[in-house]
């Protein structure tokens, strides 16, 4: 491969930056709602970026195929392979429905079943998160210069966690909590949740249940560069490329302490 890492992460940076562009303008204005077979909202702003994405993926680089969530949708999932870029142009299309900012395109390559770059851009809230590989996870805000975070290790005191919104009530989620001691619980919409403990401003992201591999692949490859990491609920690397790019649940944790 003639292009380096630093370069495709370019270049798969500004593909985010255009397509979130795309879901502001429809962001901006009515825009109707339509429901997926799994009951889940799809806009106009979901495939117009998909659009971009993957035209600007498929023309950079054309030797890598694309798992993007509305293709599977419409065409169903494509076999598995060593190489591929996990794409989910709209991540949190409930939180744009709501109109509350907290929504993001995600962009990552995952080679040989790992997530191994990553972009998770969130348009409305001037945010983009991007690595590639051990070290290089970054933060920029608006049109400012990307700066470098990393993750921390939890406090004495307890745990900052981080969850989805509609989550926030879950029972499943109180009883995990009642093993751990807990200082403070965020709600933040989206895979921007990776990026808040990849900054080191929170400790723990667990999940539970089902979500697809273009949820995740691009958080976990900028939280794992910032030190973080990213299990399934038995403890194990969070792994890509099965069959129907489904995941369990998983645990996206901080760095680890050390002591």
């Amino acid at each position: 491969m003639s292009t380096d890492r630093q370069e495709m992460l370019d270049i798969v940076c500004r593909t985010a930056v255009v397509a979130g562009e795309a879901i502001l303008k429809v962001y901006a204005e009515e825009f109707d709602v339509r429901h997926k077979t799994d009951k889940t909202p799809v806009t106009e702003a979901d495939l117009a970026a998909e659009r971009i994405i993957v035209e600007r993926l498929m023309s950079a680089f054309p030797d890598i195929p694309c798992v993007a969530e509305e293709l599977c949708e419409s065409e169903g999932t494509p076999p598995c392979c060593d190489r591929f870029w996990a794409i989910d142009p709209l991540d949190g299309t409930r939180e744009f429905v709501a109109r509350n900012g907290e929504f993001a395109v995600l962009i990552a390559l995952v080679e040989e079943g790992r997530p191994v770059l990553g972009v998770v851009h969130g348009p409305a809230v001037g945010l983009t998160y991007a690595a590639c590989g051990p070290g290089t996870a970054t933060r920029r805000r608006g049109g400012g210069a990307p700066e470098l975070i990393h993750a921390r290790a939890p406090a004495a005191d307890g745990l900052v966690i981080v969850h989805s919104r509609s989550h926030q009530n879950s029972r499943r989620l109180a009883e995990f909590l009642q093993d751990y001691p807990v200082q403070a619980r965020n709600s933040c919409g989206s895979a921007l949740k990776f990026g808040v403990i990849a900054a080191g401003e929170a400790d723990l992201y667990p999940r539970f249940g089902t979500t697809m591999e273009w949820d995740t692949a691009a958080g976990q490859a900028i939280l794992e560069a910032a030190g973080g990491r990213v299990e399934t609920l038995a403890g194990d690397p969070l792994g890509y490329g099965k069959p129907g790019f489904k995941n369990d649940g998983f645990l996206a944790w901080g760095r680890r302490a050390t002591c």
